[in-house]
């Protein structure tokens, strides 16, 4: 792991980043629609156990992998099954979980060799559904005009940087700046999965345009808002059109 991207999460900010938000209610909603109950799942990249955690009040079977000494450590102090290793070399039998998610170890990995590697480890280990999500290439852009960002000094070159490339280096000492990561167009997972050996099923937007809208955090916490949100986002999840207006995508694919 690059030292910068340890730097970074080793402050403790994935404990509480996805706290109320839109990315985990629907990635709630998503895997709650492909899982089999009482499923196997092994947690790649899994960091401090935020799915983890619910996924085994669901009544699934987790076991949470991560890179990051600190995750395991937070992950395990909840009483989940953790332990340190890599996307890319997992320490896990041959078809040993119904399903492999990794909902983050894309972020990182800046070669796509690297990236088919990790879903190839997951299709390995993984007796049926491998579930990867990764951060859509137009996501900084609209983050950064919506919240004025792109007024910052020195943010608008590191956003061009983004949209040419999709690669981001050692940011997290820059205002708004991130860590090392990689941001995907929605062909280039398409391609990575099929490369690593997997039948794609779907490929959805987990926030969709909603992520973009102002008052969205307290839309969400009104229960009737919070449905029509939900509600809205399912009826055009599959407009190609739309499908890279998120900020993060959700590949669903089989062995």
């Amino acid at each position: 792991m690059d030292a910068d991207i340890l730097e970074y999460y080793e402050r403790g900010g994935e404990d509480t980043r996805l706290v109320d938000s839109l990315e985990l209610l629907r990635t709630k909603v998503l895997l709650r629609r492909h899982l089999p109950e009482k499923a196997s799942v092994l947690d790649v990249g899994g960091a401090s156990g935020v799915y983890a955690t619910w996924l085994a009040e669901e009544g699934h079977r987790v076991r949470l992998v991560d890179p990051v000494p600190r995750h395991v450590a937070t992950a395990r102090a909840k009483g989940i099954d953790a332990v340190e290793g890599d996307a890319r070399g997992l320490a896990e039998p041959d078809a040993s979980h119904d399903a492999v998610l990794l909902l983050g170890p894309l972020y990182h990995l800046l070669d796509r060799a690297d990236r088919v590697r990790a879903l190839s480890e997951a299709a390995r280990v993984s007796r049926d559904l491998v579930i990867a999500a990764a951060i859509s290439r137009w996501s900084p852009m609209f983050e950064g005009m919506l919240a004025g960002l792109v007024d910052v000094p020195g943010f608008t070159p590191m956003l061009r940087e983004d949209l040419t490339s999709g690669t981001r280096r050692g940011t997290q000492h820059v205002p708004y700046g991130f860590t090392t990561c990689y941001f995907h167009r929605p062909e280039e997972i398409v391609s990575e999965v099929a490369d690593a050996g997997l039948t794609l099923v779907d490929l959805l937007p987990v926030e969709g345009m909603a992520y973009w809208i102002p008052d969205v955090t307290d839309r969400l916490a009104d229960p009737d808002k919070r449905a029509v949100l939900l509600e809205l986002l399912e009826r055009t999840e599959r407009e190609p059109a739309l499908l890279g207006a998120t900020a993060h995508l959700l590949a669903i694919a089989r062995r």
